[in-house]
């Protein structure tokens, strides 16, 4: 399956997330700047984590509104998944393409360590390669990761399988509500995620707990 990774100004996770598609695909994916306002035919497009525009505003609300980011509106209506981690993560609710919100950290510090996640939903085209009720282990790098929506939408996303990850075993870094780590919108096909997997998918990271996020989204399980 062909993957895309965005460029923005200030991401830094965009090399990390080219080595993990490329080693866990064998091809590495098309790399797409913030001012095109056409995207090239793939099955998955990757929004990285960093600190696009310096977290100006609010984390993720300059790069939510840059040309490309209608492309990738306009793909993932048709169905093309998306996958974001970290600023990602914060780009795609600023856009409109999840539920909820991230706010500062409980604790107002950048938080920087491993924690573990249970997979709450194993039925996703990111989490196939997982078992429900699942622990791994997957490192956080963030400011502002702070999850949190309001009793109508949490009651929805709660009750509609939306809750993908949770932090698992009192790891939660950042106080998210109901421990909520990453979720997906209502169609299935976009998932956002604080912690950064493609920092841990083979035994140079230390383990390869978060492969199996990738090999479902590119359909590779049984590589």
């Amino acid at each position: 399956m062909k993957s895309a990774v965005l460029q923005l100004p200030g991401l830094n996770r965009d090399r990390d997330m080219i080595a993990a598609l490329t080693k866990i695909s064998g091809h590495a994916p098309v790399t797409i700047w913030q001012t095109e306002t056409s995207l090239p035919d793939v099955d998955l497009i990757v929004i990285p984590g960093g600190f696009s525009y310096g977290d100006y505003l609010r984390c993720g609300a300059i790069a939510a509104r840059m040309p490309v980011m209608q492309a990738v509106k306009a793909a993932a209506e048709r169905g093309v998944k998306v996958l974001g981690v970290c600023n990602g993560f914060q780009i795609l609710l600023e856009a409109g393409l999840l539920p909820g919100a991230l706010m500062r950290n409980a604790s107002l510090k950048f938080v920087c360590k491993e924690i573990k996640l249970e997979v709450v939903n194993a039925e996703t085209d990111f989490t196939r390669a997982y078992a429900k009720g699942q622990i791994i282990r997957c490192p956080v790098a963030h400011h502002d990761g702070n999850y949190f929506a309001d009793a109508e939408t949490l009651k929805a996303i709660e009750g509609n399988g939306q809750v993908v990850f949770r932090y698992a075993e009192g790891t939660n870094p950042n106080g998210s509500i109901n421990d909520i780590a990453g979720v997906i919108n209502g169609k299935g096909n976009v998932l956002g995620m604080m912690p950064h997997p493609e920092n841990l998918i083979e035994a140079a990271h230390g383990g390869n707990d978060g492969r199996g996020i990738f090999a479902s989204a590119l359909d590779v399980i049984a590589a």
